[in-house]
């Protein structure tokens, strides 16, 4: 195996990703974290919000979630 097939394996294992059922597209789907709390759907590439009460869930994101996502964390 080569240094950057190496490298690569170490990348993704440090993405944190979640099985969990899109809102958009109603299918159970892979949800990969963009940044803490905020998924996308690996199905449909739809962008959610991860929501704690009593169990996970994922939400759609609002105009709100989308200007603090990248107030905060798109440079």
């Amino acid at each position: 195996m080569s240094i950057i097939d190496k490298k690569a394996i170490a990348a993704f294992k440090n993405i944190d990703t979640v099985h969990g059922h899109c809102e958009e597209c109603q299918e159970q789907a892979i949800l990969v974290a963009i940044v803490s709390e905020f998924y996308r759907c690996t199905n449909c590439g739809h962008d959610t919000k991860q929501h704690i009460n009593g169990r996970i869930r994922y939400l759609k994101l609002d105009d709100h979630d989308k200007k603090w996502i990248k107030e905060n964390y798109i440079k």
